[in-house]
Parts: C-alpha cells; structure tokens; sequence
C-alpha cells in the first residue's frame, strides 16, 4: 500500500512538473512572437552586377539580409528589374514576419512570383 501511494505521489509530482515546463515554454513562445511583431522590417532595392538588382532587408534599421544576386538560382546576376527585386523583398519579409529564419525561397515560389 505505501509503496502504491509512493508511485502516485511520484506521479504527480512529475505530471505537475511537465505542465509548469509546458506553461513557461508557452509565455516563452508568445514573448518571441510578440518581439517578431513588435520589429520593424524594411527593404531597399540595391544595385547588382550587370545592370540587375538585389535587396537589403532591416530590422529596426539594422540590414539582416544582403541579397544582390537572385536567390536559389546559379549565378551573381540580381534581378532584371527592381521591381522583380521589390516583390522577392516583400515575400522574405513576410516569411520573417511568420517566423522563418533564415527565410529561403525556392525556384518554384521565384517562379509563382514571376521573377524566375
């Protein structure tokens, strides 16, 4: 009988632990998310080799990414106009703002984009 009352009291103890370390990693999580909402992100197109273009994203004005060439794609050429540059820019921002770090783009979403 002790030794049942033992192994329920261990229970508990270890269940009540698990759900504070559950409860602190969720007011961890909202404490990020709520610094990734709070930051400022901003993007300025750059000159690129070739006549092409690339950008610079900031994070309260400090650069996060330099980009001059076309991401995913052989090569150092940008791309060919700023406006293909301005909406890679606009995705990465976005990816950053939902919390993918480092934010990636795939030759496929280039492609979706139009700037492929």
């Amino acid at each position: 009988m002790k030794k049942g009352v033992f192994i329920l009291m261990m229970v508990l103890c270890c269940s009540t632990s698990f759900g504070i370390m559950a409860f602190n990693q969720n007011d961890q999580d909202r404490a990020v998310s709520q610094k990734r909402q709070q930051r400022k992100l901003t993007f300025k197109i750059i000159s690129s080799e070739s006549d092409t273009w690339g950008y610079d994203i900031f994070s309260n004005g400090k650069r996060l990414i330099h980009q001059p060439n076309k991401p995913g794609v052989a090569g150092n050429k940008g791309f060919q106009t700023k406006k293909m540059a301005e909406l890679v820019a606009h995705k990465i921002i976005e990816k950053i703002k939902k919390g993918e770090m480092p934010p990636s783009i795939s030759p496929e979403e280039l492609e979706k984009l139009g700037v492929y």
